[in-house]
């Protein structure tokens, strides 16, 4: 890194409809440099590369430097000739078109229509993954690769691109921890050819591997801007909530309480094999491993998704075999999916809406019509229980942040009133202040008696808040473990192998 900025911002701030997203925010990135944006959702974080990227235009008063330049304003087309690009968390690339012309495509033919030049196309595509010291299939199917490999492809179409400055939005939320340590790999590579990225990740130990520096933001204001180095994750986690977090075991002794869900020789083929175990009112099972271990393959029968081989699921004592998930939520099953954005809500409906999509016969009134009183008080209720922050139950659901989201996805299926729930990797993209609410949230659940299946793949969710813990890889449980006599290195070393 050197001494050269390659972003200088001084005096940003940003109003929407009187909010304050931003404050008088200065903002410093060296060349080459790792630099952490680190704040909680809501923050301001993705208001601030919304204008350095020209997509949102600052209050007046603002100075804007970027390679040594100055601008009075950016614009998108302005930012990408300036060399800056972002790759965004859903990575906006497209499914049904190859490696090689999702990198190259836009390089090659520009703005106006030409002819396609699939040579060059090639060319430039394999320029950019070599640099990376990444090795694709170019003719592969973007729609057929794992997460990781499509991250490769994001970073690759920016270097095409011919980007220096490289935002990067939760890039390690859906990637296994070897993953993770290839993507961190190519990160140092890219620092070393001079490209300056900045790093936007709730996973902080990451953070704290990776980066140079660490901006961080809180409430629309700065800070401060820190050193990575000597910096733990617990002093962040309170520079950026203001709060101080007790981490603590909460394993608690279930051993007496009955099984309200059993599941005996679990099998379905290619996904994974002989899953056995028992979930006891009131405990929080954990299940750890890998992706790609089958762990949301499971939850994916035990919710009626797809069906077993072989095997059998009992719940509250009897048999029980679903044609689909509305027979599993009938029975008693809720399940907060891992993709909240596509399986879990309906981003452009409202609050309101989405509370109540699990629970349509429940707010039904005589005349076979909804009932506005039933939905607004059902809404009212799961709000005030959960703490979820909201303005309107009329706007829309995508004007929260994604810790609320999370908070109404569990309130919809809290509706229903499960035996059991299922939370598929909880926290994906849920800031670490967020995080620490919804586990509040789970252990008040499991001591009103309610069985929780918690999957994850962040070893330390587990072990900090499961009362047992069982290991899954390669299709089948390997182990089980108690969070009171296992220290999470033993864990993580397990897991991680």
């Amino acid at each position: 890194m050197t001494s050269a900025p390659a972003i200088h911002l001084r005096h940003i701030s940003k109003v929407f409809g009187g909010v304050k997203a931003l404050q008088d925010v200065d903002f410093d990135v060296g060349m080459g440099e790792v630099h952490c944006l680190a704040g909680e959702n809501g923050c301001g974080k993705s208001t601030l590369i919304k204008i350095i990227t020209g997509v949102y235009q600052p209050e007046p008063g603002a100075e804007i430097e970027i390679f040594g330049q100055r601008y009075a304003q950016i614009t998108p087309t302005v930012a990408r000739k300036a060399g800056i690009a972002v790759i965004w968390q859903d990575l906006a690339l497209f499914a049904e078109m190859t490696v090689a012309e999702n990198i190259a495509f836009e390089a090659v033919l520009g703005n106006r229509p030409r002819r396609v030049r699939h040579a060059e196309m090639r060319r430039d595509a394999t320029a950019a993954l070599d640099r990376l010291g990444v090795h694709l299939d170019l003719d592969a199917r973007l729609g057929t690769l794992p997460i990781a490999e499509r991250q490769m492809v994001a970073i690759a179409r920016a270097l095409v691109g011919e980007a220096r400055l490289i935002f990067m939005d939760e890039p390690t939320a859906s990637l296994t921890q070897t993953e993770t340590d290839a993507l961190l790999s190519v990160v140092r590579t890219l620092s070393a050819q001079g490209v300056t990225v900045v790093f936007v990740s709730h996973r902080l130990a990451e953070v704290l591997e990776i980066a140079n520096r660490v901006t961080v933001l809180r409430d629309g204001r700065l800070v401060g801007v820190y050193l990575a180095e000597g910096m733990t994750q617990t002093r962040l986690t309170e520079l950026m909530t203001g709060k101080t977090f007790d981490q603590h075991v909460a394993a608690q002794d279930t051993a007496a309480s009955e099984p309200v869900l059993e599941v005996q020789g679990l099998t379905r083929k290619g996904e994974f094999r002989d899953i056995s175990f028992a979930l006891r009112r009131g405990e929080v099972l954990g299940l750890t491993g890998l992706i790609g271990a089958g762990r949301t393959e499971l939850a994916h029968v035990l919710f009626g998704m797809t069906r077993p081989d072989a095997g059998t699921v009992t719940l509250d004592g009897r048999p029980v075999r679903f044609r689909s998930n509305r027979d599993a939520v009938a029975a008693g099953i809720a399940y907060v999916s891992e993709d909240r954005l596509a399986l879990g809500l309906i981003q452009p409906q409202s609050i309101s809406d989405n509370a109540v999509l699990a629970v349509l016969k429940k707010i039904t009134g005589g005349a076979g019509l909804l009932s506005d009183d039933r939905q607004e008080g059902l809404v009212a209720h799961w709000v005030r229980e959960l703490g979820v922050k909201i303005g309107k139950p009329g706007d829309a659901m995508n004007t929260l942040s994604g810790g609320n989201q999370q908070k109404l996805v569990l309130a919809k299926w809290l509706a229903t009133q499960p035996k059991v729930l299922i939370l598929d990797c909880p926290t994906v993209g849920v800031d670490v202040g967020a995080r620490a609410g919804i586990f509040r949230i789970v252990r008040d659940l499991a001591a009103q008696g309610l069985g929780i299946l918690l999957i994850s793949d962040e070893v330390t969710e587990v072990h900090f808040n499961a009362d047992r813990i069982l290991h899954m890889a390669g299709g089948r449980i390997v182990g089980e473990y108690d969070p009171r006599q296992t220290r999470v290195e033993e864990l993580e070393a397990a897991v991680y192998a």
